[in-house]
């Protein structure tokens, strides 16, 4: 009987927040797109959430002492999250020694998470920038959320259940870490939709010129991706399994390069040339000149 009261009582408080959904609707508008998004989480839970999902995760995986890589993480994050306008965000960087993870994430609150098999792919601060970017894009426009909003609506009954669990902590550092897309042996990821996907890229475009890397070289950087994949037999690594994988991805960051370089030039000091802002940086290392790679529709 007692377990009934408690089921009921947690299938209530979902259900009113259900309800409270078409109040909500449109109550968070995404940095950089203006987009409203549909977040019925209260910011302080997911917060707490990705703290508690963040802290697990480094429970369960190596910290890495490769002191190179972790000093370029902590470099490049602390320049980018600096620009964010999130102050209220307790930021903190941990690079976990996996060489066979081609992976970085960025949960709630600024929780973010490199691993060493990527920083090869990196090559440089700009190719970490261009991760880190995109995964704190991911972040600050609170797709997570959004992704976990939308499974409270569709999911109702079932989530009740799991409220009324005593399971509830741990349950939800699994919805949460599987919202923002941190896939480890014990959770699965959820694809972020390619909305998302793209709109991270255009946040984590601003945001790196913003802190002063060249944007350009984040097309140089998904070009190189994108020729690590198909080196592999065209199977996506980690990074990439759940994202646009074509040239649609590259002709949009092209799109917003000029605002970009804008933001890049103001944020350096640097003179704009009179070639067209969206060549490709001389940092490039002989990139600059490799052809778009088409892999896919990405419909």
């Amino acid at each position: 009987m007692r377990k009934h009261r408690v089921w009921a009582k947690g299938a209530c408080t979902l259900l009113a927040a259900v309800v409270a959904a078409g109040l909500l609707a449109g109550c968070y508008t995404v940095p950089e797109t203006g987009r409203k998004a549909l977040i019925l989480i209260p910011e302080s839970q997911e917060l707490a959430m990705g703290l508690s999902a963040y802290n697990e995760a480094k429970s369960q995986t190596a910290i890495s002492t490769n002191t190179a890589y972790v000093s370029q993480v902590n470099r490049v994050g602390t320049r980018i999250s600096a620009v964010t306008g999130f102050d209220h965000y307790e930021w903190e960087f941990t690079t976990f020694e996996a060489p066979d993870t081609i992976n970085a994430w960025c949960l709630p609150g600024g929780k973010i998470a490199f691993y060493t098999g990527i920083m090869p792919l990196c090559a440089n601060d700009a190719g970490v920038a261009t991760v880190m970017a995109h995964e704190i894009g991911h972040a600050v426009a609170r797709h997570g959320a959004e992704r976990v909003s939308l499974g409270l609506i569709l999911l109702a009954g079932q989530a009740a259940v799991a409220v009324a669990t005593k399971d509830e902590e741990r349950k939800n550092r699994e919805m949460i870490m599987a919202a923002y897309g941190v896939g480890t042996t014990l959770f699965v990821s959820l694809p972020y939709s390619r909305k998302q996907e793209y709109e991270a890229d255009r946040i984590g475009l601003m945001l790196m010129a913003k802190a002063g890397y060249d944007p350009r070289e984040a097309v140089v950087f998904w070009q190189r991706m994108m020729a690590f994949s198909e080196a592999r037999g065209g199977k996506p690594p980690e990074f990439l399994s759940t994202h646009p994988t074509d040239d649609k991805r590259i002709r949009q960051l092209q799109q917003y390069m000029p605002q970009a370089m804008e933001y890049y030039y103001e944020a350096t000091g640097l003179t704009p040339p009179r070639t067209s802002v969206t060549t490709p940086p001389p940092s490039a290392s002989g990139l600059q000149s490799a052809p778009i790679l088409r892999t896919g529709s990405g419909e």
